[in-house]
């Protein structure tokens, strides 16, 4: 439990704050189109749903990189 705070959950809360800061000084969120449409939230809503999607892709790919840094033996270990 404690390697995925450390190594997926923390790291990437850390890139996806970054990444909200970089997008959204580059966009601006009531000028946001989804499928052809305009985004109707609220900023503050946005950036919200903005921060927990990169959050969401940047543990995937932490989980992954953990997932697949794995040694043969931690693979074939039976639980």
């Amino acid at each position: 439990m404690m390697k995925l705070i450390w190594f997926v959950l923390w790291p990437s809360f850390m890139v996806a704050g970054a990444a909200e800061l970089v997008f959204f000084s580059l966009i601006n969120p009531r000028e946001l189109y989804l499928f052809g449409e305009p985004v109707h939230y609220p900023p503050l809503a946005t950036y919200s749903i903005g921060f927990f999607g990169f959050w969401l892709a940047c543990a995937a790919s932490s989980w992954l990189t953990l997932y697949l840094a794995r040694s043969p033996k931690e693979v074939t270990q039976r639980p």
